[in-house]
Protein backbone atom coordinates (compact mmCIF):
# COMPACT_ATOMS: atom_id res chain seq x y z
CA UNK A 1 0.00 0.00 0.00
CA UNK A 2 1.17 3.08 -1.42
CA UNK A 3 0.37 5.61 1.96
CA UNK A 4 1.44 8.96 1.00
CA UNK A 5 -1.08 9.02 -2.34
CA UNK A 6 -3.39 7.48 -0.52
CA UNK A 7 -3.77 9.70 2.43
CA UNK A 8 -3.61 12.54 -0.20
CA UNK A 9 -6.44 11.39 -2.50
CA UNK A 10 -8.46 10.75 0.44
CA UNK A 11 -7.54 14.22 1.91
CA UNK A 12 -8.68 16.11 -1.43
CA UNK A 13 -12.01 14.96 -1.20
CA UNK A 14 -12.61 16.90 2.44
CA UNK A 15 -13.94 20.35 1.18
CA UNK A 16 -13.85 21.19 4.92
CA UNK A 17 -17.44 21.78 5.29
CA UNK A 18 -17.68 20.83 9.33
CA UNK A 19 -20.77 18.65 8.95
CA UNK A 20 -18.87 15.90 10.79
CA UNK A 21 -17.89 18.21 13.79
CA UNK A 22 -21.32 17.13 15.33
CA UNK A 23 -21.24 13.48 15.47
CA UNK A 24 -17.40 13.19 15.79
CA UNK A 25 -17.09 11.93 19.77
CA UNK A 26 -13.32 13.39 20.60
CA UNK A 27 -14.71 16.56 19.07
CA UNK A 28 -17.63 16.93 21.34
CA UNK A 29 -15.19 16.37 24.80
CA UNK A 30 -12.79 18.54 23.85
CA UNK A 31 -14.27 21.47 21.16
CA UNK A 32 -10.81 21.41 19.56
CA UNK A 33 -10.51 21.57 15.89
CA UNK A 34 -7.47 19.05 16.18
CA UNK A 35 -9.47 16.40 17.38
CA UNK A 36 -12.16 16.59 14.92
CA UNK A 37 -12.23 14.36 11.40
CA UNK A 38 -11.77 17.91 9.57
CA UNK A 39 -8.88 18.95 11.66
CA UNK A 40 -7.31 15.10 11.84
CA UNK A 41 -7.58 15.10 7.54
CA UNK A 42 -5.50 18.61 7.58
CA UNK A 43 -3.00 16.98 9.96
CA UNK A 44 -2.91 14.07 7.75
CA UNK A 45 -2.61 15.66 4.45
CA UNK A 46 0.58 18.24 6.09
CA UNK A 47 2.37 14.71 7.33
CA UNK A 48 1.71 13.10 3.84
CA UNK A 49 3.65 16.14 1.99
CA UNK A 50 6.32 16.56 4.19
CA UNK A 51 4.79 19.84 5.56
CA UNK A 52 4.77 18.37 9.30
CA UNK A 53 7.24 16.15 10.95
CA UNK A 54 5.88 13.33 12.75
CA UNK A 55 5.55 14.29 16.71
CA UNK A 56 4.16 13.32 20.11
CA UNK A 57 1.29 15.86 19.79
CA UNK A 58 0.55 15.25 15.77
CA UNK A 59 0.66 10.98 16.99
CA UNK A 60 -1.53 11.97 20.36
CA UNK A 61 -4.32 13.84 18.03
CA UNK A 62 -4.41 10.83 15.37
CA UNK A 63 -4.42 8.22 18.44
CA UNK A 64 -7.18 9.83 20.23
CA UNK A 65 -9.59 8.80 16.56
CA UNK A 66 -11.73 5.88 17.93
CA UNK A 67 -12.30 5.15 14.05
CA UNK A 68 -15.70 5.27 14.98
CA UNK A 69 -16.36 6.35 11.17
CA UNK A 70 -19.59 8.78 12.32
CA UNK A 71 -17.90 11.34 9.80
CA UNK A 72 -17.92 8.95 6.84
CA UNK A 73 -21.70 8.63 7.61
CA UNK A 74 -22.46 11.91 7.68
CA UNK A 75 -19.78 13.34 5.11
CA UNK A 76 -21.52 14.35 1.24
CA UNK A 77 -18.60 14.19 -0.31
CA UNK A 78 -17.79 10.61 0.91
CA UNK A 79 -14.09 11.09 2.43
CA UNK A 80 -12.59 7.55 3.16
CA UNK A 81 -11.76 8.58 6.75
CA UNK A 82 -11.59 5.26 7.81
CA UNK A 83 -8.72 4.71 5.42
CA UNK A 84 -7.19 7.92 5.84
CA UNK A 85 -6.54 7.23 9.63
CA UNK A 86 -5.34 4.11 9.26
CA UNK A 87 -2.77 5.25 6.83
CA UNK A 88 -1.73 8.28 8.84
CA UNK A 89 -0.92 5.92 11.76
CA UNK A 90 1.30 3.46 9.70
CA UNK A 91 3.04 6.48 8.15
CA UNK A 92 3.90 7.19 11.66
CA UNK A 93 4.63 3.38 13.26
CA UNK A 94 8.25 3.92 13.19
CA UNK A 95 7.98 6.99 15.91
CA UNK A 96 4.71 5.25 17.97
CA UNK A 97 6.32 5.01 21.17
CA UNK A 98 3.37 4.81 23.81
CA UNK A 99 0.03 4.08 22.17
CA UNK A 100 1.18 0.22 21.04
CA UNK A 101 4.76 -0.71 20.88
CA UNK A 102 5.85 -0.17 23.84
CA UNK A 103 2.98 -0.96 25.92
CA UNK A 104 3.20 -3.98 27.60
CA UNK A 105 0.01 -4.95 27.98
CA UNK A 106 -1.29 -4.37 23.91
CA UNK A 107 2.57 -6.46 23.50
CA UNK A 108 0.79 -8.94 25.07
CA UNK A 109 -2.27 -8.95 23.52
CA UNK A 110 -0.01 -9.03 20.08
CA UNK A 111 1.44 -12.08 20.97
CA UNK A 112 -1.95 -13.80 22.96
CA UNK A 113 -3.90 -13.64 19.58
CA UNK A 114 -1.04 -14.81 16.87
CA UNK A 115 -1.60 -18.14 18.02
CA UNK A 116 -5.50 -20.03 18.89
CA UNK A 117 -3.31 -22.71 20.84
CA UNK A 118 -1.97 -19.99 23.07
CA UNK A 119 -5.84 -18.41 23.17
CA UNK A 120 -7.21 -21.66 24.52
CA UNK A 121 -4.76 -21.61 27.35
CA UNK A 122 -4.89 -18.41 28.32
CA UNK A 123 -8.81 -18.39 28.34
CA UNK A 124 -7.92 -21.94 30.87
CA UNK A 125 -6.39 -19.69 33.07
CA UNK A 126 -8.20 -16.49 33.39
CA UNK A 127 -11.18 -19.17 34.24
CA UNK A 128 -9.40 -20.85 37.04
CA UNK A 129 -7.88 -17.58 37.88
CA UNK A 130 -11.42 -16.21 38.35
CA UNK A 131 -13.06 -19.39 40.15
CA UNK A 132 -9.84 -19.90 42.53
CA UNK A 133 -10.59 -16.66 44.27
CA UNK A 134 -7.14 -14.98 43.20
CA UNK A 135 -9.03 -11.73 40.74
CA UNK A 136 -10.98 -11.34 43.56
CA UNK A 137 -8.19 -11.21 46.54
CA UNK A 138 -6.11 -9.30 43.82
CA UNK A 139 -8.21 -6.53 42.94
CA UNK A 140 -9.32 -5.93 46.51
CA UNK A 141 -5.26 -5.57 47.62
CA UNK A 142 -5.10 -3.03 44.77
CA UNK A 143 -2.33 -4.74 43.33
CA UNK A 144 -3.97 -4.77 40.11
CA UNK A 145 -4.48 -1.31 40.03
CA UNK A 146 -0.98 -0.55 40.33
CA UNK A 147 -0.04 -2.07 36.97
CA UNK A 148 -0.84 -2.14 33.62
CA UNK A 149 -2.56 -4.90 33.81
CA UNK A 150 -5.21 -3.74 35.71
CA UNK A 151 -6.83 -1.92 32.97
CA UNK A 152 -6.96 -5.26 30.82
CA UNK A 153 -8.64 -6.85 34.11
CA UNK A 154 -10.84 -4.32 34.69
CA UNK A 155 -12.43 -5.74 31.28
CA UNK A 156 -12.68 -9.16 31.87
CA UNK A 157 -16.30 -10.65 32.04
CA UNK A 158 -16.85 -13.60 34.36
CA UNK A 159 -15.64 -16.13 32.30
CA UNK A 160 -16.75 -19.89 31.12
CA UNK A 161 -14.66 -22.89 31.17
CA UNK A 162 -13.31 -22.49 27.50
CA UNK A 163 -13.57 -24.99 24.78
CA UNK A 164 -12.75 -25.86 21.49
CA UNK A 165 -15.74 -25.31 19.04
CA UNK A 166 -16.43 -28.17 16.87
CA UNK A 167 -15.47 -27.27 12.86
CA UNK A 168 -19.12 -28.54 11.59
CA UNK A 169 -22.67 -28.10 13.54
CA UNK A 170 -25.55 -30.06 11.82
CA UNK A 171 -29.03 -28.37 11.03
CA UNK A 172 -31.88 -29.73 13.36
CA UNK A 173 -34.87 -30.84 11.32
CA UNK A 174 -35.29 -29.49 7.19
CA UNK A 175 -32.08 -28.06 6.25
CA UNK A 176 -32.42 -24.29 4.78
CA UNK A 177 -28.96 -23.76 4.12
CA UNK A 178 -25.47 -23.42 5.44
CA UNK A 179 -23.36 -20.69 6.92
CA UNK A 180 -19.72 -20.02 8.46
CA UNK A 181 -18.98 -18.83 11.84
CA UNK A 182 -16.61 -15.84 12.03
CA UNK A 183 -15.37 -16.50 15.64
CA UNK A 184 -12.44 -13.97 16.22
CA UNK A 185 -9.72 -13.94 19.09
CA UNK A 186 -10.47 -12.22 22.25
CA UNK A 187 -14.15 -13.29 21.76
CA UNK A 188 -13.19 -17.07 22.08
CA UNK A 189 -12.24 -16.39 25.50
CA UNK A 190 -14.42 -13.46 26.67
CA UNK A 191 -17.54 -14.27 24.46
CA UNK A 192 -17.89 -18.11 24.17
CA UNK A 193 -21.68 -18.11 25.02
CA UNK A 194 -22.59 -16.37 22.28
CA UNK A 195 -21.00 -18.52 19.91
CA UNK A 196 -22.67 -21.45 21.46
CA UNK A 197 -26.18 -19.63 21.14
CA UNK A 198 -25.56 -18.60 17.88
CA UNK A 199 -24.91 -22.22 16.68
CA UNK A 200 -27.20 -23.54 18.95
CA UNK A 201 -30.05 -21.27 17.05
CA UNK A 202 -28.41 -21.34 13.74
CA UNK A 203 -29.38 -24.92 13.58
CA UNK A 204 -32.43 -24.94 15.06
CA UNK A 205 -33.62 -22.63 11.79
CA UNK A 206 -32.14 -24.99 9.88
CA UNK A 207 -28.70 -24.02 9.21
CA UNK A 208 -25.39 -26.16 9.20
CA UNK A 209 -22.83 -24.15 10.92
CA UNK A 210 -19.39 -24.63 9.74
CA UNK A 211 -16.27 -23.18 12.08
CA UNK A 212 -12.75 -23.30 9.54
CA UNK A 213 -10.65 -24.27 12.48
CA UNK A 214 -7.98 -22.10 10.76
CA UNK A 215 -9.56 -18.70 11.18
CA UNK A 216 -7.28 -16.03 12.87
CA UNK A 217 -7.85 -12.56 14.24
CA UNK A 218 -9.71 -10.17 11.54
CA UNK A 219 -6.55 -8.45 12.15
CA UNK A 220 -8.29 -4.91 13.17
CA UNK A 221 -6.68 -4.84 15.85
CA UNK A 222 -2.93 -4.35 13.80
CA UNK A 223 -4.89 -2.06 11.08
CA UNK A 224 -5.83 0.22 13.47
CA UNK A 225 -2.88 0.51 15.17
CA UNK A 226 -0.42 1.01 12.04
CA UNK A 227 0.69 -2.31 11.28
CA UNK A 228 -0.84 -3.18 8.40
CA UNK A 229 1.46 -5.92 7.25
CA UNK A 230 0.62 -8.21 9.90
CA UNK A 231 -2.88 -6.98 9.68
CA UNK A 232 -3.07 -8.43 5.76
CA UNK A 233 -0.95 -11.12 7.22
CA UNK A 234 -4.30 -11.89 9.18
CA UNK A 235 -6.03 -11.73 6.68
CA UNK A 236 -4.99 -13.82 3.92
CA UNK A 237 -5.15 -16.51 6.72
CA UNK A 238 -8.73 -15.92 7.18
CA UNK A 239 -9.40 -15.81 3.42
CA UNK A 240 -7.42 -18.83 2.59
CA UNK A 241 -9.36 -20.51 5.82
CA UNK A 242 -12.98 -19.44 4.42
CA UNK A 243 -12.41 -20.54 1.19
CA UNK A 244 -13.72 -19.08 -2.49
CA UNK A 245 -17.18 -20.63 -1.23
CA UNK A 246 -20.34 -18.71 -1.60
CA UNK A 247 -21.72 -19.24 1.45
CA UNK A 248 -22.51 -16.42 4.09
CA UNK A 249 -19.92 -15.65 6.64
CA UNK A 250 -21.88 -14.61 9.94
CA UNK A 251 -20.23 -12.85 12.47
CA UNK A 252 -20.84 -12.37 16.24
CA UNK A 253 -18.66 -8.51 16.56
CA UNK A 254 -19.51 -6.08 14.51
CA UNK A 255 -16.15 -4.61 14.79
CA UNK A 256 -15.02 -7.67 12.89
CA UNK A 257 -17.61 -7.71 10.35
CA UNK A 258 -16.69 -4.46 9.83
CA UNK A 259 -12.80 -4.98 8.86
CA UNK A 260 -13.82 -8.56 7.55
CA UNK A 261 -16.38 -6.58 4.82
CA UNK A 262 -13.45 -3.97 3.92
CA UNK A 263 -10.50 -6.48 3.24
CA UNK A 264 -10.79 -5.84 -0.58
CA UNK A 265 -9.12 -2.23 0.56
CA UNK A 266 -6.51 -3.86 1.56
CA UNK A 267 -5.72 -6.86 -0.57
CA UNK A 268 -6.08 -6.44 -4.53
CA UNK A 269 -7.17 -9.73 -5.42
CA UNK A 270 -10.46 -10.89 -6.63
CA UNK A 271 -10.73 -13.74 -3.94
CA UNK A 272 -10.63 -10.93 -0.76
CA UNK A 273 -13.42 -8.72 -3.24
CA UNK A 274 -16.05 -11.61 -2.99
CA UNK A 275 -15.40 -12.26 0.29
CA UNK A 276 -16.24 -9.20 1.56
CA UNK A 277 -19.76 -9.63 -0.03
CA UNK A 278 -20.37 -12.69 1.66
CA UNK A 279 -19.92 -11.22 5.33
CA UNK A 280 -23.08 -10.57 7.18
CA UNK A 281 -23.49 -9.66 11.10
CA UNK A 282 -25.91 -12.07 12.70
CA UNK A 283 -28.37 -9.57 13.65
CA UNK A 284 -29.42 -8.98 10.22
CA UNK A 285 -29.31 -12.71 9.19
CA UNK A 286 -31.48 -13.75 11.77
CA UNK A 287 -33.57 -10.93 11.51
CA UNK A 288 -34.17 -11.92 7.83
CA UNK A 289 -34.60 -15.64 8.51
CA UNK A 290 -38.15 -17.64 8.86
CA UNK A 291 -38.57 -18.50 12.19
CA UNK A 292 -42.39 -19.98 11.76
CA UNK A 293 -41.11 -23.16 13.20
CA UNK A 294 -39.89 -21.74 16.55
CA UNK A 295 -42.59 -20.26 19.32
CA UNK A 296 -40.67 -17.79 21.85
CA UNK A 297 -41.38 -17.55 24.86
CA UNK A 298 -42.22 -14.33 26.30
CA UNK A 299 -40.05 -12.10 28.50
CA UNK A 300 -41.60 -9.00 30.28
CA UNK A 301 -38.67 -6.80 30.60
CA UNK A 302 -37.17 -3.63 29.26
CA UNK A 303 -34.03 -4.02 27.27
CA UNK A 304 -32.26 -0.87 26.21
CA UNK A 305 -30.07 -1.88 22.41
CA UNK A 306 -26.60 0.43 22.20
CA UNK A 307 -26.03 0.24 18.59
CA UNK A 308 -22.09 -0.04 17.88
CA UNK A 309 -20.39 2.52 15.45
CA UNK A 310 -18.87 -0.53 13.47
CA UNK A 311 -22.57 -2.14 12.92
CA UNK A 312 -23.90 1.50 12.23
CA UNK A 313 -21.63 3.80 10.64
CA UNK A 314 -19.49 0.53 8.47
CA UNK A 315 -22.28 -2.23 7.93
CA UNK A 316 -25.13 -0.17 8.29
CA UNK A 317 -27.45 -2.63 10.33
CA UNK A 318 -27.92 -0.66 12.98
CA UNK A 319 -31.85 -1.32 13.25
CA UNK A 320 -31.66 -5.39 12.62
CA UNK A 321 -31.00 -5.80 16.48
CA UNK A 322 -33.83 -3.90 17.54
CA UNK A 323 -36.17 -5.75 14.66
CA UNK A 324 -34.32 -8.97 16.08
CA UNK A 325 -35.27 -8.00 19.83
CA UNK A 326 -38.90 -7.03 18.73
CA UNK A 327 -40.18 -10.70 18.19
CA UNK A 328 -40.17 -11.87 21.58
CA UNK A 329 -43.65 -12.02 23.36
CA UNK A 330 -43.98 -9.04 25.98
CA UNK A 331 -40.59 -7.36 25.81
CA UNK A 332 -40.73 -3.54 25.56
CA UNK A 333 -37.55 -2.68 23.22
CA UNK A 334 -36.07 1.02 23.63
CA UNK A 335 -32.47 2.18 21.92
CA UNK A 336 -30.25 4.11 24.24
CA UNK A 337 -30.49 7.89 24.04
CA UNK A 338 -27.58 9.09 21.80
CA UNK A 339 -26.88 6.07 20.16
CA UNK A 340 -24.96 7.31 17.48
CA UNK A 341 -21.99 8.25 19.83
CA UNK A 342 -19.18 6.35 20.16
CA UNK A 343 -19.22 4.30 23.76
CA UNK A 344 -15.24 4.75 24.19
CA UNK A 345 -15.25 1.07 23.41
CA UNK A 346 -13.48 0.60 20.36
CA UNK A 347 -11.10 -1.95 20.40
CA UNK A 348 -7.81 -1.41 22.59
CA UNK A 349 -9.20 2.26 22.90
CA UNK A 350 -9.88 1.94 26.90
CA UNK A 351 -6.43 0.57 27.41
CA UNK A 352 -4.78 3.29 25.15
CA UNK A 353 -6.79 6.29 25.79
CA UNK A 354 -8.44 5.38 29.16
CA UNK A 355 -9.41 8.59 30.18
CA UNK A 356 -11.44 9.80 27.02
CA UNK A 357 -12.74 6.09 26.94
CA UNK A 358 -14.29 6.43 29.88
CA UNK A 359 -15.49 9.82 29.74
CA UNK A 360 -17.89 8.78 26.48
CA UNK A 361 -18.73 5.45 28.54
CA UNK A 362 -19.74 7.89 31.18
CA UNK A 363 -22.19 9.32 29.21
CA UNK A 364 -23.83 6.16 28.24
CA UNK A 365 -23.95 4.95 31.75
CA UNK A 366 -25.73 7.83 32.62
CA UNK A 367 -28.41 6.84 30.12
CA UNK A 368 -28.65 3.66 31.43
CA UNK A 369 -29.72 4.75 34.41
CA UNK A 370 -31.92 7.06 33.07
CA UNK A 371 -33.52 4.41 30.91
CA UNK A 372 -33.01 1.97 34.04
CA UNK A 373 -33.25 -1.56 31.48
CA UNK A 374 -33.04 -4.94 33.06
CA UNK A 375 -31.04 -5.88 30.06
CA UNK A 376 -28.61 -3.91 27.59
CA UNK A 377 -27.84 -5.45 24.47
CA UNK A 378 -24.99 -4.28 22.08
CA UNK A 379 -23.48 -6.02 18.89
CA UNK A 380 -19.55 -5.53 19.45
CA UNK A 381 -17.54 -7.39 22.55
CA UNK A 382 -15.39 -4.50 22.99
CA UNK A 383 -18.59 -2.33 23.35
CA UNK A 384 -19.97 -4.95 25.68
CA UNK A 385 -16.78 -5.57 27.81
CA UNK A 386 -16.09 -1.62 28.33
CA UNK A 387 -19.55 -0.90 29.33
CA UNK A 388 -19.93 -3.93 31.81
CA UNK A 389 -17.14 -2.88 33.34
CA UNK A 390 -18.26 0.65 33.81
CA UNK A 391 -21.69 -1.09 34.99
CA UNK A 392 -19.69 -3.14 37.44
Amino acid sequence: MNLVPEINRGAERCVACGLCLPVCPTYRLTQDEAESPRGRIALMRALAQSNLVPSAKLEQHLQHCLVCRACEKACPSYVPYGQLIDAARALTATRRSAAYADAPVLRFLDWLIGSPGRLLRAGKLLYYYQRSGMQRLLRASGLLRLTGVGKLDALLPSLVAPRQLHSFYPAQGIQKGEVSLFIGCIAQIADLKTHEAAIRLLNVLGYDVHIPVQQACCGALHLHAGDTETAKRFMRHNLEAFGDETETVLTTASGCGAVLREYRMYLSDSVAASFGGRVMDISEFLARADWSRLTLQPLPVRIAVHDPCTLANVLRQEKAPHALLRMIPQTEIVPLPENSLCCGGAGTYPLTQPEMAAQLRAAKLGHIKSTMPAILATSNIGCALHLAAGLR
